[in-house]
């Protein structure tokens, strides 16, 4: 049975061609449960009530459960703990930005197969992908305890690797921004992935409107192989090929991600690597300090920091600090891991 928040208009009439929705009628479903988070279709103009009657017997409008919520004392993050149908659980991160919008961080898996050593995540193993719609709830779930914010950003970067789960994170993030949906811009949802080359690829080719970001983190091959046990299936030379060609497609930057580690990743001869992987390509970095509960890596003192910093800039490279929210609550990146799953603990 078809959950219907993981559908879009044109999905709901091709299911069931022998109920009376037309698109307008479709869209008017899906507005309801979507846009408006509601489980009833009473009242929709057009709709008879034996029909809304079918939709609602043939598709499911079961809700996640939060398990727990954990609001930083630090700043308005929050961490939420989720539990599907199937008993299983995942995260997810309310993130504020500067104006007051909200962000969310979702998860695309429960846990994670690709073990980077520096990820808490990475450290459970992979149990199943989620399903669109339980994408979707995630963000639902953020909007409807935050209203005095609206949501307008969503980065798929929370439990698990999106391209490992594509066409159901391609589904979420559509329904996500559709009109009928949550309504976010394409340019305000980001895709992030370690770098599976033909789904990259993949994704270039399919000329989806989403930001890409390549969560690099070491541009020196046994370097990144070591940090990303992934890395040594791609040959960093191709996934850098692979990413100024998307940005070459979408007119515009390389986006990087670079979780920065004490005596790591720090160096200067990472900054020149850079350049010459991607030749005169425009980068933009975004540093994210490492969240470490296990204490194998630590984060880059100011100093470290500045000079690392310093180095992309006489590089000619971009680069945005990325700031850690809610480290008392563990909602920084690379750090979700539930209690539930045998993971570090939510206090």
């Amino acid at each position: 049975m078809p959950h219907l928040r993981g559908l879009r208009p044109q999905d709901l009439r091709s299911l069931w061609p022998d109920l009376p929705l037309d698109d307008r009628l479709a869209r008017r479903i899906q507005a309801r449960l979507i846009w408006r988070d509601a489980d009833d279709l009473e009242g929709i103009p057009g709709l008879s009530r034996v029909a809304a009657r079918e939709v609602l017997r043939r598709g499911r409008t079961t809700r996640l459960e939060v398990v727990e919520r954990q609001q930083s004392q630090v700043d308005p993050f929050v961490k939420y703990l989720f539990r599907a149908e199937d008993g299983r659980v995942f995260e997810a991160v309310r993130i504020p930005l500067e104006r007051p919008r909200w962000s969310v961080c979702v998860s695309s898996q429960v846990g994670c197969a690709l073990g980077c050593v520096f990820c808490e995540t990475g450290r459970l193993g992979f149990t199943r992908n989620l399903e669109a719609w339980e994408m979707v709830e995630q963000v639902l779930t953020v909007r409807r305890e935050g209203p005095e914010r609206p949501v307008t950003g969503v980065v798929f970067q929370g439990q698990g690797e999106p391209f490992q789960n594509y066409d159901n994170v391609m589904r979420a993030a559509e329904v996500l921004r559709h009109p009928c949906g949550l309504r976010i811009r394409g340019d305000r949802i980001t895709i992030s992935t370690v770098g599976l080359l033909p789904m990259i690829e993949r994704y270039t080719d399919e000329g989806h409107p989403y930001r890409l970001i390549l969560s690099l983190t070491s541009a020196l091959p046994d370097q990144r192989a070591a940090l990303l046990p992934v890395a040594s299936r791609y040959d960093v030379r191709d996934l850098a090929a692979a990413m100024v060609r998307h940005a070459e497609r979408r007119g515009g930057l390389v986006n990087l991600a670079w979780v920065l580690m004490a005596g790591v990743n720090s160096g200067e001869q990472e900054a020149r690597a850079l350049r010459r992987l991607f030749g005169d390509a425009p980068l933009r970095v975004s540093v994210i300090d490492v969240n470490d509960p296990s204490g194998r890596f630590s984060r880059a003192g100011d100093e470290e920091r500045g000079r690392f910093l310093s180095a992309l800039a006489a590089n000619r490279i971009g680069f945005a600090r990325r700031y850690s929210g809610g480290p008392d609550i563990h909602a920084a990146c690379g750090m979700l891991a539930s209690s539930a799953r045998g993971g570090a603990a939510l206090s």
